[in-house]
């Protein structure tokens, strides 16, 4: 699947100058003031370089710091992590693997239930793809990310149905 997921010319074009500064020169955005830091609906973030599935919603949480933070990836392999000194301090900077964008950081002080770390990311690394939109936009095989409480009540209707078969049943007899 990483074979479809790559950095081009016509993708780095595509570009707005706040997404340009943060994923090939990377530069931070303000908090508090980028599109997903608050954004709660269920859906995929990928890079927006280069497609490369990064996040889901199901892993976000609100961290208080005014950047989307996320406590796992959707998959490692799309991640590559990279110590930063820039500033005068030692950092762990999350770039994506495909795209090669900088998306961010990673700190150990996410939540512990959840392994500890915060994958704190620009809003501007990141395209956001709607749960309802996956299909449509290529991302079908990421639905199963999102279904847990559709196939909670598919079971829960698969018990109903068989306990009230059997209740006839025994009602017959």
């Amino acid at each position: 699947m990483s074979a479809q997921y790559s950095k081009t010319p016509e993708a780095i074009a595509r570009l707005s100058r706040q997404q340009r500064r943060v994923t090939q020169d990377d530069a931070t955005e303000p908090a508090f003031q980028n599109e997903f830091w608050d954004k709660k609906d269920a859906g995929l973030y990928v890079d927006v370089v280069s497609g490369e599935p990064l996040f889901a919603s199901t892993d976000k949480y609100d961290s208080r710091s005014g950047w989307p933070s996320f406590t796992v990836p959707i998959d490692p392999a799309n991640i590559v992590v990279k110590t930063d000194k820039a500033f005068g301090m030692v950092r762990t900077e999350v770039r994506s693997a495909h795209g090669d964008s900088h998306l961010g950081h990673v700190f150990d002080d996410g939540p512990a239930e959840a392994g500890g770390l915060r994958y704190c990311i620009n809003s501007a690394s990141l395209r956001f793809i709607p749960e309802a939109d996956l299909e449509k936009e290529g991302y079908g095989d990421y639905r199963s990310l999102f279904s847990t409480s559709s196939t909670l009540s598919t079971s829960t209707t698969s018990t109903t149905t068989t306990t009230a078969s059997t209740s006839t049943e025994e009602i017959s007899r």
